[in-house]
Formats: structure tokens, C-alpha cells, sequence
């Protein structure tokens, strides 16, 4: 059972890290790996867990979920999201601005750093939100202690749609720290809604979505961010790439010494526009889960490092809400208690490596944004594991759902996998369905 504890041996476990898998022992100590070898002792007072025929993994490190808080809190809290993220084997998020209020000057920003270190079970980081005239404010931010900066180049909610040249232009010749960027062209957008609404009145069904949230509105903004990126030297991170079109804009290969980087995913990865037949506005997220081929080609894409990251978007809504007419009915999903188990089904089904799973939601992550200590499974790391029995299946059901919102996209679905235990910065949260009492995460420090 999970407890105050903080020193482990973590016995016989199949380590899956950096392109390997071997059978060893992990030693935790004060929050760190002490020590990774075979036939390690145990210290006096150090809690043993028998892990064979279980595999040891990185902490997914997921660098996009919207966690509603402050001011949305009927739909999701920093609480209740990270704990359902640590019983699905992630230790590490980064949350997004749009909040009410949105997080656009220093002092909001530092009053979210206090929320997690009071109520997140993981580790975090907060991004700083961009808009057309707050560049003074982002100026301020500290590379350092702060994940990056998030400009919506799509809409967004209030102030944060970003749209105006020449201040996109100064956030990325200015920006301290890397720009994470929502990519879709608002006036395609527009544009597309007011034909699909003429053609079909209020009631658009949810198939129309990715019609309406097109992919040249996708490609029309990720292209402008990176020659923009290009033309300014900015460190540019496109997230939740949805289109085989869009591919073209980034190089394969590793992730080191990028400059622009893409995101991918698990809805994209996973559903495919056939889905909205059965799903409707459960799966309506922005931008829109798109084509089969765009899907396989994104998955592709992964393999191949032109895409380096994944990573979730998790933002909840209530269910009564997704029941809503189109424009009414909100967009975005919550994914983060079976994110790995969606990424560890792929494996199963043949689509990835186990390694090059560890390698998109762990390694790419820590290394692209500079994330110190963690991430990868080394001593003097900090111990963010995740154990999982690749042969234990579960089924995604209601009632275990932890998110404040109450449902999952996945309902009904089995799992090929299950998570058996989450270590958080040493700790171990969650083991065998129960948690620890609670011990907050800790805030993310970055080579910068």
C-alpha cells in the first residue's frame, strides 16, 4: 500500500529507458534514484516492491492540460485532474493560461504556482498566456521556473486570442523562453461557420467539425508561426498537430539542438473523424480529430521524429454540456487517467515500440524543454516512475472515473494494460488502486 514512505527498492522491475529494456533493481531515496543495478539489498527501513514480470517507466511528462483553474472549477480543479493523472501513470504536467482570469501578468501566474504547490499531486509548471498587448509582462518571465509561453494563433477564451501581426511578431522576438502555439486560422474559421450554418441551421451535426475547423486553417497558421519562428529566431513548439499537411513544416530526426519542435496527441492518435458517428460532441476538441490518413499519418510522423512529443490536451467539460446544439457544445476532452493506456494499446496493437513510447511521452519532453533531473530513468533523477503490468487488461468504466467531470471518452473500452503504481519525485502515490495520503508535487526547474 502507498504511503509516507520515501525510500523504495524496487525489485526485478523491466526497465524500459532510452531505447532499452533490462531486467534490474531500483533503488529510491530521498526522492531520487539512488541507486540502479541487480541484486541490490535493501536498507534497513526501505520498503520492497516485487515488480517481476512488471515494467518500469519514465513518469509520462504531459506538456498541455487544462486543469480549469481558477475560475472554472464546476468542470475540473488542479486537485482532482493531477490525481486522476497520477493514477494514470503521469508525474509531470504543464497547464495551460486560459482560466478566468487568464494567466497574462506575472502575479497570476505566481498565484498558480501557489495553487500546485498546495493542491497538485504531481509535479508542474504553468504556461504564461500571451496577448496582443501584454509583452512588458512577458518580458518578466522567468526561463527558469517557468515552462514557456502559450500563444493562441486560433480561438481562444477572452483576451488570449493572439491576432494581430506585429504583436505576434514581438512575442516571438521577445519571448524569454520557448512559445508553445495553438495553430488555426480564425477567420477560415469564421468564415466556414457561417456556410455550415446556413447549410444546416443551428444544429451542426459533429461530423461537420473537422469541415468547419478545417485543415487549411490549420496549415495557414502553423506555417505563418514557423516562418515566423524562422525569421525571428524564436524557440517554437507547435502543439496537437492534426494534419498530414502540416508535417511538411518540421525535419525527422532527433529531438536535441531543434528549434521548432511539433506535438501530437492521444485523441489524434487514436480517433479518426469515422468515430463522431458513435461519439458526436464527446470527441469535438480543437482542432478537430481529422482523417484516418491524417491520423496514420501523424502516428508515422511520430516514429520517424518529425513530430517529438506527445502529449494530451486534456480539458474537461461537463457531460451535460457535450449534449449541446454545435456551437453550444464545448470542445475538448479529458484523457489524462488513461493516457498511457491509450499510448500502451498502440503498442500492443503494433503501431509503436514500447521504447518509443517511453521515448515521445518522457525523454523528448524533459529534453525539448530543458526539464532538469527528470524524465529519464538515471541515478541522481529524480524518481518519477510509473509501473505497468502490460498483461493485466482493464476496462475504462464510470464509476472509476476520477475526473471532476465524470466521464471518458473511452467509457466501456478494455485496456490491454494497467497501471500498478505511480512514484512521484520519490514518493509513491498510487499503488494497486489505492493512494497515499496526499503530499503535494513539486514545481519544475529548467536548464535555461
Amino acid at each position: 500500500m502507498p504511503g509516507t514512505r520515501n525510500a523504495f527498492l524496487i525489485s526485478q522491475a523491466t526497465i524500459v529507458n532510452e531505447g532499452q529494456q533490462s531486467v534490474a533493481d531500483v533503488l529510491i531515496e530521498n526522492g531520487r534514484i539512488a541507486c540502479i543495478g541487480n541484486n541490490l539489498s535493501a536498507p534497513e527501513g526501505v520498503e520492497v516492491i516485487d515488480a517481476k514480470g512488471l515494467h518500469l517507466l519514465p513518469g509520462f511528462i504531459d506538456d498541455q492540460v487544462h486543469f480549469r483553474e481558477p475560475g472554472l472549477t464546476s468542470k475540473a480543479d488542479i486537485e482532482s485532474e493531477s490525481k486522476a493523472a497520477v493514477a494514470g501513470g503521469t508525474t509531470t504536467f504543464m497547464e495551460m493560461p486560459n482560466v478566468k482570469p487568464p494567466t497574462v501578468t506575472i502575479e497570476r501566474l505566481e498565484e498558480k504556482y501557489a495553487l500546485g504547490a498546495s493542491k497538485s499531486w504531481a509535479n508542474y509548471s504553468f504556461y504564461f498566456g500571451a496577448t496582443n498587448d501584454n509583452l512588458q509582462e512577458l518580458k518578466k518571465v522567468n526561463p527558469r521556473n517557468v515552462c514557456g509561453v502559450k500563444v493562441f494563433m486560433g480561438s481562444s477564451t477572452g483576451n488570449m486570442l493572439v491576432d494581430e501581426e506585429q504583436a505576434l511578431r514581438d512575442i516571438f522576438t521577445h519571448s524569454p523562453t520557448l512559445i508553445a502555439t495553438h495553430c488555426e486560422d480564425t477567420p477560415m474559421i469564421k468564415a466556414n461557420e457561417e456556410k455550415w450554418l446556413e447549410k444546416f441551421g443551428e444544429d451542426i451535426p459533429a461530423a461537420e467539425h473537422p469541415n468547419i475547423r478545417s485543415r487549411e486553417a490549420c496549415y495557414k497558421s502553423s506555417s505563418m508561426a514557423v516562418k515566423l519562428a524562422k525569421e525571428t529566431g524564436a524557440r517554437l513548439h507547435i502543439l496537437h498537430i492534426t494534419t498530414a499537411d502540416e508535417l511538411e513544416l518540421f525535419e525527422p530526426g532527433p529531438v536535441a539542438g531543434k528549434k521548432i519542435t511539433a506535438e501530437a496527441c492521444t485523441h489524434h492518435l487514436w480517433f479518426s473523424e469515422e468515430d463522431y458517428a458513435t461519439k458526436g460532441h464527446y470527441i469535438k476538441c480543437n482542432p478537430a480529430i481529422k482523417t484516418q490518413s491524417d491520423r496514420d499519418a501523424i502516428r508515422q510522423a511520430l516514429i520517424e521524429g518529425r513530430i517529438d512529443v506527445v502529449a494530451t490536451d486534456h480539458a474537461p467539460h461537463l457531460e451535460e454540456e457535450k449534449h449541446n446544439p454545435y456551437f453550444s457544445a464545448p470542445a475538448g476532452l479529458p484523457q489524462v487517467q488513461q493516457s498511457l493506456s491509450v499510448l500502451l494499446d498502440l503498442v500492443k496493437q503494433g503501431v509503436f515500440t514500447l521504447e518509443q513510447v517511453v521515448e515521445k511521452m518522457a525523454h523528448n519532453v524533459a529534453t525539448l524543454y530543458e526539464i532538469e533531473e527528470r524524465g529519464y530513468i538515471r541515478e541522481g533523477y529524480w524518481a518519477d516512475l510509473v509501473l505497468v503490468d502490460l498483461n493485466k487488461p482493464h476496462t475504462d468504466l464510470k464509476d472509476e472515473v476520477l475526473y471532476k467531470c465524470g466521464w471518458s471518452p473511452w467509457e466501456g473500452h478494455e485496456f490491454s494494460s494497467s497501471v500498478i503504481g505511480t512514484f512521484v519525485s520519490g514518493e509513491l502515490k498510487y499503488y494497486q488502486g489505492e493512494f497515499a495520503d496526499f503530499t503535494p508535487g513539486q514545481r519544475l526547474l529548467f536548464n535555461r
